[in-house]
């Protein structure tokens, strides 16, 4: 008579969770370096500000007495918070629309091209590479400049584009959209590789016009691309402060001053890091809300084509 000595049945759970512990642990040393950075830099200078937006610490560091929320609502009762915040939020509008549309027109044309597709493809990304200084430059004494700016001599006027509020924001508008629409190009171009050439094919087969492979193959293809896009691109708008601090500085009468210049304005200018730490936690809360929004949208819109 033979004996069958067999293991206990805990031995093999035992030791996956064993290995599974130890798969862990190297896990987070791999990603130690990367989680002290972000929270050096992002989470403690972002409680670090909240902290600060509620007291009323100025640029030197005293006077840290703390007020509540009365810095909140300082900035909501300020009519100045809220031009800043309605040329932040038209900006965004102005500038959105166009840098998508025009991103996937650009897109479409270099992707149908049969020659020099580099060139194009360099042609329309290159800007986007420039530092925001020389772009603003550039276009300030290149383009807008009254007396001898192209545009002007092109028109055959003297139009004042940076220094007449009603056209001020439009010039800006103008300058990002030929600054940044090579990133929406870029990935829209890389968007359209990634379609199945066997699906314009087997549309051609059946008699389809390039109009119907545009409306039926290539823009639902590309509405995930599309939803990226605009989320990134609203968050980019929103942040705007580059181009019009080095172009307008918010002027002319405040008329293109964004948001973040008006935080920056109380903070480096009138000393008050504490109401402007609360402009930026108002903006960054509008940030936050953009966000959720369209990724709401964006998931009933998958939900229902499901």
């Amino acid at each position: 008579m033979t004996t069958t000595v067999t293991a206990p049945a805990t031995a093999a759970p035992v030791g996956a969770a064993r290995a599974g512990r130890r798969w862990t642990q190297h896990g987070l040393l791999f990603v130690a370096p990367f989680l002290v950075v972000y929270l050096a830099f992002l989470v403690w200078p972002l409680l670090l500000g909240l902290r600060m937006s509620l007291t009323s610490v100025n640029i030197a560091g005293s006077n840290d007495r703390f007020v509540g929320f009365a810095n909140y609502a300082e900035a909501f009762g300020d009519p100045r918070m809220w031009n800043s915040l309605w040329n932040t939020v038209l900006f965004t509008v102005l500038s959105t629309v166009p840098l998508v549309l025009l991103g996937l027109v650009l897109a479409l044309l270099v992707h149908n091209l049969r020659f020099v597709r580099w060139l194009w493809r360099l042609s329309f990304f290159a800007p986007f590479l420039l530092p925001s200084a020389v772009v603003s430059l550039l276009w300030m004494y290149m383009i807008y400049q009254p007396s001898f700016g192209l545009l002007n001599n092109a028109l055959g006027t003297e139009v004042l584009w940076l220094g007449d509020p009603g056209v001020a924001m439009w010039s800006i508008v103008l300058t990002t959209v030929w600054w940044t629409v090579g990133f929406n190009f870029l990935l829209y171009l890389a968007a359209l590789q990634s379609i199945p050439e066997h699906l314009y094919e087997a549309a051609s087969i059946d008699g389809a016009s390039a109009w119907d492979k545009l409306r039926s193959i290539t823009l639902p293809m590309l509405r995930r691309t599309t939803g990226l896009i605009v989320v990134l691109q609203l968050l980019a708008s929103l942040k705007v402060f580059d181009q019009i601090y080095l172009m307008t500085g918010g002027g002319p009468d405040d008329s293109t001053r964004p948001i973040i210049e008006y935080a920056y304005d109380m903070g480096f200018t009138g000393y008050r890091i504490g109401y402007a730490s609360a402009v930026s936690y108002i903006l960054f809360v509008l940030i936050v809300i953009v966000s959720l929004v369209q990724l709401r949208l964006f998931r009933k819109r998958e939900e229902s084509r499901r």
